[in-house]
Protein backbone atom coordinates (compact mmCIF):
# COMPACT_ATOMS: atom_id res chain seq x y z
CA UNK A 1 0.00 0.00 0.00
CA UNK A 2 2.79 2.40 0.85
CA UNK A 3 4.62 1.58 -2.37
CA UNK A 4 1.43 2.11 -4.36
CA UNK A 5 0.86 5.49 -2.73
CA UNK A 6 4.44 6.58 -3.37
CA UNK A 7 4.14 5.39 -6.97
CA UNK A 8 0.92 7.39 -7.43
CA UNK A 9 2.52 10.50 -5.96
CA UNK A 10 5.49 10.07 -8.28
CA UNK A 11 3.19 9.85 -11.29
CA UNK A 12 1.31 12.93 -10.12
CA UNK A 13 4.55 14.87 -9.72
CA UNK A 14 5.75 13.76 -13.14
CA UNK A 15 2.42 14.78 -14.68
CA UNK A 16 2.60 18.18 -13.00
CA UNK A 17 6.16 18.70 -14.19
CA UNK A 18 5.19 17.68 -17.73
CA UNK A 19 2.20 20.05 -17.71
CA UNK A 20 4.33 22.90 -16.38
CA UNK A 21 6.97 22.20 -19.00
CA UNK A 22 4.32 22.26 -21.72
CA UNK A 23 3.05 25.65 -20.50
CA UNK A 24 6.58 27.04 -20.34
CA UNK A 25 7.35 25.62 -23.77
CA UNK A 26 4.23 27.28 -25.20
CA UNK A 27 5.31 30.60 -23.73
CA UNK A 28 8.93 30.30 -24.83
CA UNK A 29 8.59 28.93 -28.35
CA UNK A 30 8.41 31.25 -31.33
CA UNK A 31 8.70 34.99 -31.79
CA UNK A 32 5.31 36.41 -30.77
CA UNK A 33 4.18 34.58 -27.66
CA UNK A 34 2.15 36.97 -25.50
CA UNK A 35 -0.32 39.68 -26.45
CA UNK A 36 -1.72 42.46 -24.30
CA UNK A 37 -4.90 43.83 -25.86
CA UNK A 38 -5.76 47.35 -24.69
CA UNK A 39 -8.91 49.41 -25.19
CA UNK A 40 -8.20 53.15 -25.37
CA UNK A 41 -11.47 53.90 -27.18
CA UNK A 42 -14.09 56.16 -25.56
CA UNK A 43 -16.53 53.24 -25.41
CA UNK A 44 -16.51 49.47 -24.80
CA UNK A 45 -15.16 47.11 -27.45
CA UNK A 46 -15.51 43.38 -28.02
CA UNK A 47 -12.17 41.76 -28.78
CA UNK A 48 -12.09 39.05 -31.44
CA UNK A 49 -9.31 36.65 -32.36
CA UNK A 50 -10.47 35.26 -35.68
CA UNK A 51 -14.07 34.13 -35.32
CA UNK A 52 -13.91 33.91 -31.51
CA UNK A 53 -15.05 36.77 -29.30
CA UNK A 54 -12.67 36.53 -26.32
CA UNK A 55 -13.42 39.54 -24.15
CA UNK A 56 -15.47 42.69 -23.72
CA UNK A 57 -13.16 45.54 -22.76
CA UNK A 58 -14.34 48.73 -21.12
CA UNK A 59 -12.29 51.90 -21.75
CA UNK A 60 -8.88 51.39 -20.15
CA UNK A 61 -9.25 47.60 -19.80
CA UNK A 62 -6.65 45.09 -20.99
CA UNK A 63 -6.84 41.43 -21.95
CA UNK A 64 -3.89 39.04 -22.12
CA UNK A 65 -3.67 36.04 -24.41
CA UNK A 66 -0.89 33.58 -25.27
CA UNK A 67 -0.02 32.23 -28.69
CA UNK A 68 -1.62 32.94 -32.06
CA UNK A 69 -2.74 31.39 -35.32
CA UNK A 70 -1.63 33.46 -38.29
CA UNK A 71 -5.13 33.21 -39.81
CA UNK A 72 -6.81 34.57 -36.66
CA UNK A 73 -6.53 38.34 -36.90
CA UNK A 74 -7.21 40.57 -33.88
CA UNK A 75 -10.02 43.14 -34.23
CA UNK A 76 -13.18 44.61 -32.73
CA UNK A 77 -16.65 45.05 -34.20
CA UNK A 78 -17.10 48.35 -32.34
CA UNK A 79 -18.06 51.60 -34.08
CA UNK A 80 -19.66 49.97 -37.10
CA UNK A 81 -17.31 47.02 -37.55
CA UNK A 82 -18.48 43.44 -38.08
CA UNK A 83 -18.13 40.25 -36.07
CA UNK A 84 -16.82 38.48 -39.19
CA UNK A 85 -13.96 40.99 -39.49
CA UNK A 86 -15.23 42.71 -42.63
CA UNK A 87 -14.85 46.47 -42.55
CA UNK A 88 -12.56 46.44 -39.52
CA UNK A 89 -9.00 47.45 -38.68
CA UNK A 90 -7.08 44.26 -37.79
CA UNK A 91 -3.74 43.20 -36.37
CA UNK A 92 -1.95 40.19 -37.85
CA UNK A 93 1.08 38.10 -36.92
CA UNK A 94 3.06 35.62 -38.98
CA UNK A 95 6.02 33.27 -38.69
CA UNK A 96 9.55 34.60 -38.18
CA UNK A 97 8.39 37.62 -36.20
CA UNK A 98 6.31 39.38 -38.88
CA UNK A 99 3.49 41.67 -37.73
CA UNK A 100 1.20 44.05 -39.61
CA UNK A 101 -2.05 46.04 -39.63
CA UNK A 102 -4.70 45.65 -42.31
CA UNK A 103 -7.58 48.07 -42.82
CA UNK A 104 -10.77 48.35 -44.80
CA UNK A 105 -10.17 50.11 -48.13
CA UNK A 106 -13.86 50.74 -48.81
CA UNK A 107 -14.71 53.25 -46.08
CA UNK A 108 -13.53 54.99 -42.91
CA UNK A 109 -11.82 53.03 -40.14
CA UNK A 110 -13.99 51.58 -37.41
CA UNK A 111 -11.10 52.05 -34.94
CA UNK A 112 -7.51 53.18 -35.02
CA UNK A 113 -4.92 50.59 -34.01
CA UNK A 114 -1.33 50.33 -32.86
CA UNK A 115 1.05 47.39 -32.42
CA UNK A 116 4.00 47.92 -30.08
CA UNK A 117 6.58 45.13 -29.60
CA UNK A 118 8.11 45.05 -26.14
CA UNK A 119 11.59 44.80 -27.61
CA UNK A 120 14.28 47.37 -28.30
CA UNK A 121 13.79 48.87 -31.79
CA UNK A 122 16.92 48.58 -33.93
CA UNK A 123 17.75 49.05 -37.61
CA UNK A 124 14.07 49.17 -38.60
CA UNK A 125 13.19 46.03 -36.62
CA UNK A 126 10.70 45.87 -33.70
CA UNK A 127 9.32 49.35 -34.42
CA UNK A 128 5.87 50.45 -33.17
CA UNK A 129 3.23 50.97 -35.85
CA UNK A 130 0.03 53.00 -35.73
CA UNK A 131 -2.86 53.42 -38.16
CA UNK A 132 -5.35 56.06 -37.02
CA UNK A 133 -6.74 57.29 -40.34
CA UNK A 134 -8.08 55.69 -43.51
CA UNK A 135 -5.14 57.05 -45.52
CA UNK A 136 -2.40 55.74 -43.20
CA UNK A 137 0.60 54.21 -44.99
CA UNK A 138 1.45 51.78 -42.19
CA UNK A 139 -1.33 49.31 -43.03
CA UNK A 140 -2.32 47.01 -45.86
CA UNK A 141 -5.63 47.44 -47.69
CA UNK A 142 -5.91 43.64 -47.77
CA UNK A 143 -4.74 40.66 -45.75
CA UNK A 144 -1.23 39.65 -46.90
CA UNK A 145 -0.49 35.95 -47.25
CA UNK A 146 2.97 36.21 -48.77
CA UNK A 147 5.85 37.61 -46.77
CA UNK A 148 9.37 38.71 -47.74
CA UNK A 149 12.29 36.34 -47.14
CA UNK A 150 14.01 36.66 -43.78
CA UNK A 151 17.02 38.95 -44.22
CA UNK A 152 19.45 40.92 -42.10
CA UNK A 153 17.65 44.09 -43.16
CA UNK A 154 14.17 45.12 -42.06
CA UNK A 155 11.33 44.56 -44.55
CA UNK A 156 9.67 47.44 -46.39
CA UNK A 157 6.51 48.73 -44.65
CA UNK A 158 3.71 47.92 -44.30
CA UNK A 159 5.55 44.66 -43.55
CA UNK A 160 7.19 44.78 -40.12
CA UNK A 161 9.34 42.26 -38.30
CA UNK A 162 10.73 41.76 -34.81
CA UNK A 163 13.32 38.94 -34.80
CA UNK A 164 13.54 38.86 -30.98
CA UNK A 165 12.30 35.56 -29.53
CA UNK A 166 9.52 35.52 -26.91
CA UNK A 167 8.37 39.03 -27.75
CA UNK A 168 5.29 40.43 -26.02
CA UNK A 169 3.13 42.71 -28.17
CA UNK A 170 0.74 45.44 -27.07
CA UNK A 171 -2.21 45.82 -29.44
CA UNK A 172 -4.22 48.96 -28.74
CA UNK A 173 -7.61 49.95 -30.12
CA UNK A 174 -7.97 53.76 -30.57
CA UNK A 175 -4.39 54.67 -29.59
CA UNK A 176 -5.39 58.35 -29.94
CA UNK A 177 -8.08 57.88 -27.30
CA UNK A 178 -10.85 58.71 -29.78
CA UNK A 179 -12.80 57.11 -32.59
CA UNK A 180 -11.28 57.86 -36.02
CA UNK A 181 -12.33 61.07 -37.75
CA UNK A 182 -15.10 60.76 -40.33
CA UNK A 183 -14.11 63.92 -42.22
CA UNK A 184 -12.80 62.02 -45.26
CA UNK A 185 -15.07 61.88 -48.29
CA UNK A 186 -15.83 58.87 -50.47
CA UNK A 187 -17.50 58.06 -53.75
CA UNK A 188 -20.36 55.57 -53.62
CA UNK A 189 -20.86 53.08 -56.45
CA UNK A 190 -24.39 51.58 -56.21
CA UNK A 191 -24.86 48.13 -57.68
CA UNK A 192 -21.15 47.71 -58.35
CA UNK A 193 -20.68 45.08 -61.09
CA UNK A 194 -16.95 45.09 -61.78
CA UNK A 195 -16.28 48.62 -63.05
CA UNK A 196 -16.58 51.57 -60.69
CA UNK A 197 -17.66 54.00 -63.42
CA UNK A 198 -21.06 54.92 -61.92
CA UNK A 199 -21.36 57.12 -58.84
CA UNK A 200 -24.07 58.37 -56.50
CA UNK A 201 -24.50 61.97 -57.67
CA UNK A 202 -26.48 65.08 -56.64
CA UNK A 203 -28.35 65.92 -59.83
CA UNK A 204 -26.82 68.96 -61.50
CA UNK A 205 -24.76 69.67 -58.38
CA UNK A 206 -27.70 71.75 -57.16
CA UNK A 207 -27.50 72.33 -53.41
CA UNK A 208 -31.17 72.84 -52.64
CA UNK A 209 -33.58 70.97 -50.41
CA UNK A 210 -35.23 68.13 -52.29
CA UNK A 211 -32.66 67.89 -55.09
CA UNK A 212 -32.81 64.28 -56.36
CA UNK A 213 -29.83 61.97 -56.01
CA UNK A 214 -29.04 59.86 -59.07
CA UNK A 215 -26.61 57.30 -60.47
CA UNK A 216 -24.32 59.11 -62.89
CA UNK A 217 -20.99 58.71 -64.64
CA UNK A 218 -18.15 59.23 -62.14
CA UNK A 219 -16.54 62.58 -62.90
CA UNK A 220 -14.68 63.53 -59.71
CA UNK A 221 -17.00 66.45 -58.96
CA UNK A 222 -17.97 67.65 -55.49
CA UNK A 223 -21.51 66.40 -56.19
CA UNK A 224 -20.19 62.83 -55.86
CA UNK A 225 -18.14 63.14 -52.66
CA UNK A 226 -19.91 61.80 -49.58
CA UNK A 227 -19.03 61.81 -45.91
CA UNK A 228 -19.95 58.61 -44.06
CA UNK A 229 -20.29 58.02 -40.35
CA UNK A 230 -19.62 54.32 -39.86
CA UNK A 231 -22.08 52.63 -37.56
CA UNK A 232 -24.51 55.56 -37.28
CA UNK A 233 -25.97 55.14 -40.81
CA UNK A 234 -25.58 58.86 -41.53
CA UNK A 235 -24.41 60.20 -44.91
CA UNK A 236 -23.96 63.78 -46.11
CA UNK A 237 -22.44 65.53 -49.09
CA UNK A 238 -18.83 66.34 -48.25
CA UNK A 239 -18.11 69.96 -47.33
CA UNK A 240 -21.81 70.82 -47.02
CA UNK A 241 -24.68 70.48 -44.55
CA UNK A 242 -26.83 68.52 -47.01
CA UNK A 243 -27.78 65.04 -45.81
CA UNK A 244 -28.80 62.02 -47.85
CA UNK A 245 -32.47 61.43 -47.05
CA UNK A 246 -34.95 58.73 -48.08
CA UNK A 247 -37.93 60.40 -46.43
CA UNK A 248 -39.70 59.49 -43.21
CA UNK A 249 -41.46 56.33 -44.42
CA UNK A 250 -40.26 54.99 -47.79
CA UNK A 251 -42.67 52.43 -49.22
CA UNK A 252 -41.77 48.81 -49.79
CA UNK A 253 -40.86 47.95 -53.36
CA UNK A 254 -39.93 51.51 -54.35
CA UNK A 255 -36.43 51.79 -55.82
CA UNK A 256 -34.24 53.66 -53.35
CA UNK A 257 -32.64 55.85 -56.01
CA UNK A 258 -36.13 57.09 -56.97
CA UNK A 259 -36.71 58.60 -53.53
CA UNK A 260 -33.26 59.76 -52.37
CA UNK A 261 -32.94 63.52 -51.94
CA UNK A 262 -30.65 65.93 -50.12
CA UNK A 263 -31.79 68.19 -47.27
CA UNK A 264 -29.94 70.92 -45.42
CA UNK A 265 -29.22 70.25 -41.74
CA UNK A 266 -27.32 73.49 -41.16
CA UNK A 267 -27.93 73.67 -37.41
CA UNK A 268 -27.16 70.08 -36.48
CA UNK A 269 -24.48 68.97 -38.98
CA UNK A 270 -24.07 65.29 -39.76
CA UNK A 271 -25.26 64.30 -36.28
CA UNK A 272 -28.71 65.49 -37.34
CA UNK A 273 -28.78 63.52 -40.58
CA UNK A 274 -31.48 60.85 -40.86
CA UNK A 275 -30.62 57.18 -40.93
CA UNK A 276 -29.76 56.01 -44.44
CA UNK A 277 -28.07 52.64 -44.47
CA UNK A 278 -25.09 52.42 -46.84
CA UNK A 279 -23.40 49.04 -46.97
CA UNK A 280 -19.68 49.49 -47.60
CA UNK A 281 -19.07 46.02 -48.92
CA UNK A 282 -16.05 46.06 -51.24
CA UNK A 283 -16.01 48.02 -53.43
CA UNK A 284 -19.32 49.89 -53.12
CA UNK A 285 -17.47 52.85 -51.64
CA UNK A 286 -14.11 54.23 -52.74
CA UNK A 287 -11.99 57.12 -51.45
Amino acid sequence: MILTTIHSISLLLLSSISLTSAIIEKRQSGYATQFIIRNSCPGPVQFYAGSSMEATLQPGDTHTRFGYNYTDLFFTDANGGNANGAGTTRAGFFDNGYYYITKDDTGPLNTGMSIVPRAEPHDGFCVPITCDASNCTTAFNYVPYKFPPVLDTAPTPPYYRCPTLNTTYEVTFCPSGAWPSSDSTWTIHPGYSGQNTKCLDVRGGTLENGTPVQIYECNGSAAQNWQLVRGSTKVKLGGTNFCLDAGSSPANGVGLIRILRIWNRRLSGISGCPAVRVFTGKPAVRP
